[in-house]
């Protein structure tokens, strides 16, 4: 009998995921106090689990990192190593919670605040949540002071950006940041291997609630379908990012799907090439088919996108009016690459799903995939014609305006598509500058249309967070910000 073909590569990957698990991930990691948690991630360490690169979310997944402030479900403010704040025009006073320390026993002080935030704030590059952001941070009594060039209502916000986690002294090596034993969060993270693993231990001395779990072991895992198996066969916990085309085939029982605000963008390169004209940009756009990609790459468990916003941010569908666009030209004659990655499963497909659509159009298409450690530089020098993307857009700030200025503002820290377009600017700028609220949601949504006039992104859809967890797993979070995983109640029963 011959396997179906999805099948077949589930029991291939489970074949091959001997060698993928550590040794702590398998039996012998049951204890008086429980079991360890396994857990296999999607993308591997880029920057040496550095907080200041997007690996700080992995921090944050773990539970092992913490920030000033958290993020309710509605993108609130909420105390966590701050327990309150007030605001003098540019000034916002942070209180620094007592009786907190590091997992190396130091005590959290607000100069170790101020020490993390000035680290994070002269880095270069700077984190993104701080993109067109001058912020400073002084000590003043039990607080500490955060000060902006310019009066900006988000300064709550953007200090639960993982990327501003807050470390003991022995992080900060004079070049890199080293977040091993210098957390305060529930686990400490005691051991890396690289970019195959890591190790946390729950923390004894944590401030808050003790964490259920012993530990947790984390092997990445940038092969979805191995991911899968690994779920299917017992040797993971939770799984996060299961790839549609293995979601179909497990138990539904053990999986979780929650839209979140991540979408799927082609970026096009404005500032050289066959896309410095808009109006082939705009022949891009008219090209593409994003339902069938929706209906056959993703199986119906996505969402077809009418912007950059989708509907995690409900509110944005509702203020949005016709966007005025160029009209579509011919394709241009020379051929245009297109780059992408192979981290998440789906999107070398869409990939070769849109190079059917744009030849149909009469383009020439040719397409460069890579892991996305070793493309990311590239696409961000400008080195493709078109970028496709997965991007989440409130996970910063759990504000949509930190996202789009970072990705579409001309001094973006990731602006792959290199636009520098005066009305987006504006746009952008207005954006920031309201107070969370009505107004602010009105300016966003202006600052989308004036991006989307460009063309110099194609929103295709959104994604939805497929998260397995074994059905012993009780407590895991599922978060559409990907800000958690494991938690202090996360436990297997």
């Amino acid at each position: 009998m011959r396997l179906p073909a999805r099948l077949l590569s589930l029991a291939v990957a489970s074949v091959l995921l001997t060698g993928c698990f550590s040794a702590s991930s398998g039996p012998g990691g049951t204890s008086s106090e429980g079991e360890r948690i396994r857990v296999a991630m999607m993308q591997p360490p880029r920057s040496g689990l550095s907080p200041l690169s997007d690996d700080a979310f992995k921090l944050s997944r773990w539970s092992t990192a913490e920030t000033l402030v958290k993020l309710d479900a509605d993108g609130n403010a909420k105390p966590a190593l701050a327990t309150d704040w007030r605001r003098d025009g540019r000034s916002w006073t942070f209180t620094i919670r007592d009786g907190v320390t590091f997992h190396d026993g130091t005590r959290l002080t607000p100069e170790a605040v101020v020490r993390s935030l000035t680290r994070a704030a002269t880095a270069s590059p700077k984190p993104r949540i701080l993109d067109g952001v001058e912020l400073t941070a002084k000590t003043r009594g039990d607080s500490v002071v955060v000060t902006t060039a310019e009066e900006d209502p988000l300064v709550p916000q953007r200090l639960s950006s993982p990327q501003l986690s807050v470390l003991a002294a022995r992080a900060y090596g004079k070049k890199t940041v080293d977040p091993v034993g210098a957390g305060t969060g529930p686990f400490e993270l005691t051991d890396v291997h690289g970019t195959s693993s890591a190790t946390l231990d729950r923390y004894d001395g944590y401030w808050g609630r003790k964490a259920q779990a012993p530990g947790i072991d984390v092997t990445f895992v940038p092969d979805g379908t191995a991911r899968a198996a690994a779920l299917r066969s017992g040797e993971a916990d939770i799984v996060e990012a299961v790839p549609v085309s293995q979601a179909a085939v497990l138990d539904q029982d053990l999986i979780t799907e929650v839209p979140m605000p991540r979408t799927n963008t082609l970026y096009l390169n404005t500032g050289k090439g066959a896309f410095e004209d808009a109006s082939a940009r705009a022949a891009v756009r008219e090209a593409i088919d994003a339902k069938s990609i929706v209906k056959g790459v993703y199986e119906g468990r996505a969402d077809v996108a009418e912007g950059l916003l989708g509907p995690a941010l409900p509110w944005a569908d509702g203020l949005r009016t016709p966007v005025k666009r160029t009209a579509a030209g011919a394709a241009p004659g020379k051929t245009i690459t297109i780059g992408t990655f192979t981290d998440r499963a789906e999107l070398p497909e869409v990939a070769a799903t849109l190079q059917q659509q744009l030849r149909k159009a009469g383009f020439k298409v040719k397409l460069e995939i890579r892991e996305y450690a070793n493309i990311e530089s590239d696409a961000l020098a400008g080195k493709f014609d078109a970028f496709l993307l997965s991007r989440a857009t409130v996970l910063d700030s759990g504000d949509p305006a930190a996202y789009l200025y970072s990705d579409f503002g001309s001094d973006g820290s990731f602006n792959i598509s290199q636009l520098a377009d005066g009305k987006a600017d504006k746009a952008l700028a207005e954006a920031g500058r309201h107070e969370v609220g009505d107004a602010r949601r009105k300016a966003v949504v202006e600052a989308e249309a004036a991006v989307l006039a460009t063309d110099a992104a194609v929103p295709l859809l959104h994604e939805r967070v497929i998260q397995g967890d074994a059905a012993r797993v009780t407590g895991a979070a599922h978060d559409p910000r990907e800000r958690e995983l494991v938690t202090a109640e996360t436990r297997i029963k």
